[in-house]
Parts: structure tokens; C-alpha cells; sequence
């Protein structure tokens, strides 16, 4: 029956990207979806396939033997900064550290998985959650998306500076470290590369711009992962790129054409977008490996 898989329109998407990223009012992110799916019922169905669930973030078990993943405390900038650390369970030589930033749902189930794939393929993978200043990623997205709003950028992004130097000086770590992020994530890594001498190199997806004025510091290699549909995100673009190009930066960016903010994040099925995200993901692994070699 047609109420099995109702059908998600890209004016339901908007919707769901508005009340996640701007507005953050469910009451009335639901109103508009039922405005748009004609009945209360047909919302109710379409409303979890435009969120994130988390029974399905377990690509990677948990307890995978093929690595070893611990919960850590380390210190942060300003107090202690709680984490997810993965690595291969059997490395010959050191290897190099990635940071993986979550999007503005905090430290989730998602995240950690990606850690573990960032793991599997020959990286020590750091999780930090960036709301320990606030008591640590809920349970509740909607309550990690407005402790995130709340934080203070500074604040964030001398998280990550800590974070950075931690992985630098970890026992069977090169001491070179990349970060990618995601969403809130990935406008942290593109803030984060403007402040950190040291960091290698950064992948962001999806993530919001820096100030123009702030690119010339960048240091790291940067590779911009963009959705073609992303139009909040995108509107940026032009004024970034001519910025990385007058500052001579090392930088490539990819726009996939016809898929959704998110289209990297396996748990939301409306966004999801395997093709995209597949060849996201091997684009970003070569150039972590060539960066952080």
C-alpha cells in the first residue's frame, strides 16, 4: 500500500533541513509537514525517514575484533574533553590520526561507526564530543542541537586545537593529524583549518564557509565535500573558492549533483544518498592517506 513508503518530497526535506539547521521549532517543522503530506497520519510516517535513526548506525559492530575502541577523557582547552578513540587492532608501523567532528546532533551511535570505518581503513580515529563543556552529547537530538547553538566557537574550536594535540602525541601515532566533520562538523573543520598551523589536512562535508578574511592562515590541504541541493550551504561557495585561490591554498572541491545535505549520513533514508557518499568516501580516504603520510 502507498502508506508503507510515503513519498518524500524535496519540499519535506527543506522543511526537515530548515527546523534542524534555523529554526529548531518542532511544533511547527510538523505543522508544515503535514501541510505537505495532506493528512497528520502521512506526516507521522514521513517525519523518521527524514530523521536520523539509530538502530541502523551499527555498520562496524562495536565490538569489532579487527580494532580496539575505548571511551577516553583528555584534556581539553578548558576542562575535560570526553571521546570516542578507535584504531586497528594489529599496526605494524605508526599511523596517521584523523579527528572525526559530528554533526549538530552531538557524539551519536552514526558518528562512532564512522570512527570505526575511519579506523578500518589505517587511521588512529578520534571522536571528540564537542558538547563535554556542556555535560556531554543526550540522548535527545533536539536537545544536542540547541546545546550546540549555545556553544561558544572559540571555545570549540581550542576543543578541537586539544584534540589535535593529543592525537599528535599518542603512542603509535606519526604525529600527523587530519580531521573531517560533517555538517556543524564539517563548518568546524573549515573554522578549525583557519586557526591550527598543524593541522594536515581537512575534510569537511556540507560544512558552512569561513570569514574570507580568515583563509590566509590555512596551512592544511582542505578537500569540500558539497550536496547540489544544498542550497543554505552552497551559497557559499563562490566567495570560499576565490578566497583558497588568491591565497594559493591546496584545496579541491566536489559538488554531487542532485543529493541532499547529509547525503553522507546512512541513518536519515530520505537524505541518504549511496552513490554519493561511497565516492565521497573513497575521494576522502586517498587524500587523508596522501596527506597524512
Amino acid at each position: 500500500s502507498i502508506m508503507d513508503k510515503p513519498p518524500v518530497t524535496q519540499a519535506m526535506i527543506d522543511a526537515y533541513d530548515e527546523y534542524t539547521h534555523l529554526t529548531l521549532d518542532r511544533r511547527r517543522f510538523m505543522e508544515r509537514l503535514t501541510a505537505l503530506a495532506g493528512s497528520g497520519a502521512a506526516a507521522a510516517a514521513i517525519a523518521p525517514l527524514l530523521a536520523a535513526s539509530s538502530a541502523s548506525a551499527e555498520t562496524i559492530a562495536a565490538d569489532d575484533q579487527r580494532l580496539t575502541a575505548e571511551d577516553i577523557v583528555y584534556g581539553g582547552s578548558s576542562g575535560e574533553m570526553k571521546g570516542y578513540l578507535v584504531r586497528p587492532a594489529e599496526a605494524a608501523a605508526p599511523l596517521g590520526s584523523v579527528i572525526v567532528i559530528h554533526e549538530n546532533r552531538g557524539l551519536n551511535p552514526h558518528i562512532r561507526d564512522v570512527a570505526r570505518r575511519m579506523a578500518l581503513e589505517g587511521f588512529i580515529a578520534l571522536a571528540p564530543d564537542f558538547l563535554s563543556p556542556s555535560g556531554g552529547t543526550p540522548a535527545n537530538e533536539d536537545q544536542a542541537r540547541d546545546m550546540i547553538g549555545k556553544l561558544d566557537p572559540a571555545v570549540t574550536a581550542a576543543n578541537a586545537e586539544a584534540s589535535l594535540q593529543f592525537l599528535a602525541k599518542l603512542d603509535g601515532a606519526t604525529g600527523k593529524v587530519g580531521a573531517i566533520g560533517f555538517c556543524w562538523g564539517g563548518g568546524l573543520v573549515n573554522r578549525f583549518a583557519t586557526q591550527s598551523p598543524e593541522l594536515k589536512a581537512g575534510v569537511a562535508y556540507y560544512g558552512a564557509q569561513p570569514p574570507a578574511e580568515d583563509v590566509p592562515a590555512i596551512k592544511a590541504a582542505l578537500m569540500l565535500h558539497y550536496a547540489g541541493l544544498d542550497e543554505r550551504i552552497n551559497a557559499g561557495i563562490d566567495a570560499y573558492r576565490t578566497a583558497l585561490e588568491a591565497g594559493g591554498k591546496t584545496f579541491e572541491i566536489h559538488v554531487y549533483d542532485g543529493v541532499n545535505h547529509a547525503f553522507n549520513n546512512d541513518t536519515s533514508a530520505a537524505r541518504y544518498d549511496k552513490a554519493a557518499a561511497d565516492l565521497a568516501w573513497q575521494r576522502t580516504v586517498e587524500f587523508l592517506k596522501k596527506n597524512l603520510a
